[in-house]
């Protein structure tokens, strides 16, 4: 055995060298044919025959390492089942390397456009929102669900919790705007009632009272009988009887004529509180839709960096194998060996992180759709630009000026203020009222009939002195105004900022993302070149990690590209906000 390692050992060695010779001879008859123009065809004879030379060499080296392979070799992700089928290396198997670049990874890392469920509405949650679950298979994600963009933002704006809210918040003021309009109209009360009441202490009294009367009719008209003298001492206190039994009812009409503008201007504050909550609704809707798309760039970002990981974990994978060849060749060290297990768990490493990122970002889109507990979402869209902003910067600023919420808002409550002061003046102002009342009362105890009777008036009421707090009620809405003043121009401000940031994001990453792409390729490129004079000897493992880590970099700078430049066009969207029809949209 040892004289056969010695032999594979030499024989190895020797290859090296033609590999080396080979290498050196192409580079020196490329170099001398960029000097003679003229010499074209001789170059590409010069450039087949070291190709075949190589060949040969390479078959040289296989059959070498046939024998001295013992070890198995780390499987790259694409490979690993047909690695599997072949426990030995080939006479390709450093040509191999080659082969498991042949394809795209750009491709497979952004994906294209795939086809998403057809019926959205099955990731709707419970219609009670006060259930929960109470078991862990309620809570259990089922399979991946693929959905769109646009089903995405229609799942959210439907199941959206502040949505809901703030609808309610409309219909609530709604409401309170006619509560404030039935003041327009006059009041009409209907009353009715029975009572019993009798004397306590004071019937005593009055018969004392009759009795007394009865003897001074007895001693005054001799010859009257008793019963003739109580009879008419009786007569004389017609109320001796001091119980009743009472059913009275009436109807009363009010109506407010003046009352110092407060009607008026109640009227119009619940109007303009009506508006500012519809804006409300408006602000939270395209909040929604800019954050749902957000989420699912997310999540776009989060999957291609789960790709982007695995094919650094592939790159290191095959570093790994090309260096364990080498050294079992006799032409790498322990050391190149070490340094490639190093790159592959920091490239495992980074993938389980961006595992777990991935994960996050699908729950965090879940979250934002109120999906049901079970669902898992995946994205359907392909990765590429959301859209193309054709408005000039200027142009942008004031269109986001005309459109946004939040300016409106602001200018609704300054106008607020003025009818909230109007309110607190309205306190020390005469106030005018005409009334009507009609009543029936019937007391049972006596041989009457029903009463009835009718009044109308008109009153008058003014506060002539009520210690300043009208007075200072109006300057506190006086200063509601001036606060809303100056939160609309910081708004303004705030506005034009962040337009601003969104359209020089959206041209930065519109730019980055052709140079991004050119970068890929070049690294794509360099790595190959890396792995090659690697493979013959003339080149060392650093360059091919640095090859990998660049590509890798090169990736991640693409992909970020694309997905910030979505997020800013989604941004630029949001700032000017209600595009494209400038409108509060349809909700589901």
């Amino acid at each position: 055995m040892g004289k056969k390692n010695q032999f594979v050992k030499a024989v190895s060695i020797s290859t090296a060298v033609l590999l080396s010779n080979a290498t050196l001879a192409l580079a020196q008859n490329l170099a001398y044919s960029s000097t003679n123009a003229n010499q074209t065809s001789d170059k590409s004879d010069i450039i087949n025959n070291l190709k075949l030379e190589k060949n040969k060499t390479s078959k040289f080296i296989s059959a070498a390492s046939i024998s001295a392979s013992a070890a198995k070799l780390p499987l790259t992700i694409r490979d690993e089942k047909q690695y599997r089928q072949s426990s030995d290396f080939s006479q390709d198997s450093l040509s191999s390397v080659q082969v498991a670049q042949s394809g795209d990874p750009t491709e497979d890392i952004i994906k294209p456009a795939q086809q998403p469920i057809t019926n959205p509405e099955t990731l709707n949650p419970s219609g009670n929102p006060l259930s929960f679950p109470t078991q862990g298979d309620e809570v259990q994600v089922d399979n991946q669900k693929l959905i769109s963009l646009e089903q995405a933002i229609e799942l959210s704006l439907k199941n959206n919790k502040d949505i809901e809210d703030a609808r309610t918040q409309v219909e609530r003021a709604e409401a309170g705007l006619r509560v404030a309009r039935a003041a327009l109209f006059p009041t009409l009360d209907f009353n009715s009632g029975l009572s019993y009441s009798n004397d306590a202490f004071l019937d005593s009294i009055i018969e004392q009272n009759i009795d007394e009367r009865e003897e001074d009719l007895l001693e005054a008209t001799p010859g009257l009988s008793e019963e003739e003298a109580r009879s008419a001492a009786e007569d004389q206190f017609t109320n001796s009887n001091s119980d009743s039994f009472t059913f009275t009812t009436g109807v009363t009409l009010d109506y407010n004529i003046y009352d110092g503008g407060n009607r008026g201007a109640s009227i119009r504050t619940a109007e303009k509180q009506l508006r500012s909550t519809e804006l409300d609704l408006e602000t939270i809707v395209e909040q929604t839709r800019f954050e749902t798309a957000s989420d699912y760039y997310d999540l776009q970002d989060s999957d291609a960096q789960v790709k982007i990981e695995e094919a650094a974990v592939e790159d290191a994978l095959q570093t790994l194998k090309d260096a364990q060849l080498l050294e079992q060749a006799g032409l790498g060290t322990r050391f190149d060996v070490l340094r490639a297990e190093v790159e592959l768990a920091q490239a495992r490493q980074r993938l389980s992180t961006a595992e777990a990122n991935q994960n996050i970002a699908r729950r965090q889109l879940a979250e934002t759709l109120s999906v049901s507990h079970n669902a898992e979402l995946a994205t359907a869209d392909a990765v590429e630009e959301a859209g193309t902003w054709e408005m000039p910067l200027p142009e942008t600023i004031v269109q986001a000026f005309k459109n946004r919420a939040e300016l409106e808002q602001l200018l609704l409550q300054r106008e607020i203020g003025n009818e909230q002061r109007t309110i607190a003046l309205s306190q020390i102002r005469p106030r005018v009222n005409a009334t009507a009342s009609y009543d029936l009362n019937d007391d049972f105890q006596d041989d009457f009939d029903i009463n009835d009777q009718y009044s109308v008036g008109v009153n008058l009421q003014w506060r002539l002195f009520d210690g300043g707090a009208a007075r200072a009620s109006a300057e506190q809405a006086e200063k509601d105004i001036e606060s809303a003043e100056t939160q609309f121009a910081d708004q303004r401000n705030q506005i034009r900022f962040a337009v601003e940031q969104a359209f020089f994001g959206l041209q930065a990453n519109k730019r980055n993302i052709s140079t991004a792409t050119k970068e890929v390729e070049l690294a794509e490129e360099s790595l190959r070149l890396a792995r090659l004079r690697f493979q013959a000897g003339v080149g060392t493992q650093t360059d091919v990690i640095d090859a990998q880590t660049q590509l890798t970099t090169a990736r991640g700078s693409l992909l970020s590209s694309i997905i910030q430049y979505n997020q800013s066009y989604v941004d630029l969207q949001r700032q000017v906000s209600n595009t494209p029809d400038n409108g509060l949209q349809d909700l589901p």
